[in-house]
């Protein structure tokens, strides 16, 4: 019995050395809604006016390098708790054009992590885009593509309403070929009921984007992040993406939304009237999610939240700390990352 137990020890401590023998490679992967970065010049063709040093922002030059240094002082920490390395991809919403996204990697806080930038213009009426910032060390695009979502007015004679394309990436992942689609879904003016349609068509896009991909290859590797101003609970998500809360109910080809979790233990990326949902998401397809690390998995999602981002004082302390007409914030939404890791 004595020599059993010791074998028994034995193997549990040889075994539990090889395990800490392992190493990982990690990336970060990150969204940011920047709320409203715009530069500071009239653009005729959208409605920028406010924006501008006469309009009724007073945004000035000076406001608008404050807003710069204060999302770059957050894009650059994004996960460095656990990963050192700045975020190897961040899909970003609200961005009036490829300008302003030049000024974010130029930002000297983003100069280490050497960013290029994939943005198209979208016919949203504010001229406000999505985009995506890549490391040029670790990841190469191999094609690039806008989607437009056709949706129209039922109330203003079936006029279109005029959103943001969903950008599609395609690319390699130090080597391993992945797919993020970036998202900023139709907003809930009008109310939460009466605009659902809008986002369902979204992720009705956004489903047959993924559809595409999954065609040509079922073990697809995507990531569709962004905002959608939906949280993981509601029609858009749950019954159109059919996207799983709960990773061992996760089909073959299905999606997974590790954001349903933090939307049920009261986590959130922004709030409202006191009340805080998780519009902010990042679902993976089940390909991320099967055993083995020698391709790049999925290890854990995350809400990026410092005391400098949260508003301190007044009626919405607590809140993310938003833009003030007398002084540039940050965001009125938080960033959400998730970690990819592969063993070496």
């Amino acid at each position: 019995m004595v020599r059993k137990l010791a074998l028994i020890l034995i193997c549990a401590c040889f075994a539990n050395s090889q395990a800490q023998e392992k190493k990982f490679q990690i990336h970060t992967i990150a969204f940011y809604n920047v709320e409203n970065l715009f530069d500071t010049i009239r653009d005729p063709k959208i409605y920028d006016e406010e924006w501008t040093p006469d309009g009724a922002q007073a945004w000035t030059k000076k406001k608008y390098e404050k807003k710069i240094n204060n999302l770059t002082r957050v894009m650059s920490q994004i996960g460095t708790d656990e990963n050192p390395q700045m975020p190897t991809i961040i899909g970003v919403a609200e961005v009036e054009n490829r300008g302003v996204l030049e000024d974010l990697v130029k930002a000297p806080s983003m100069i280490p992590g050497d960013y290029d930038i994939v943005h198209y213009d979208s016919p949203d009426r504010r001229g406000i885009d999505v985009g995506l910032l890549y490391s040029k060390k670790h990841f190469i695009p191999t094609n690039t593509s806008a989607h437009p979502l056709y949706i129209y007015d039922q109330l203003k004679d079936n006029k279109r309403i005029y959103t943001r394309d969903q950008l599609l990436v395609t690319g390699l992942l130090d080597g391993e070929e992945v797919h993020f689609i970036v998202n900023h879904w139709p907003s809930r003016v009008g109310g939460e009921k009466a605009s659902s349609p809008n986002r369902e068509a979204a992720a009705a896009l956004n489903m047959k984007i993924i559809d595409s991909l999954q065609t040509i290859n079922p073990k697809a590797k995507i990531i569709t992040m962004g905002d959608m101003n939906d949280g993981p609970y509601n029609k858009s998500i749950k019954k159109v993406l059919k996207a799983e809360g709960d990773r061992k109910k996760v089909q073959p080809q299905g999606l997974f939304n590790p954001m349903e979790k933090m939307s049920k233990d009261g986590l959130g990326t922004l709030a409202y009237r006191d009340a805080w949902d998780i519009f902010d998401q990042m679902i993976l397809t089940e390909a991320y999610l099967t055993e083995g690390y020698d391709s790049w998995k999925y290890w854990k999602a995350r809400i990026f939240k410092k005391p400098f981002m949260v508003q301190e004082t007044g009626q919405y302390k607590g809140y993310p700390l938003r833009n003030s007409n007398s002084e540039p914030g940050y965001s009125d939404h938080f960033p959400v990352y998730i970690y990819l890791i592969k063993q070496q």
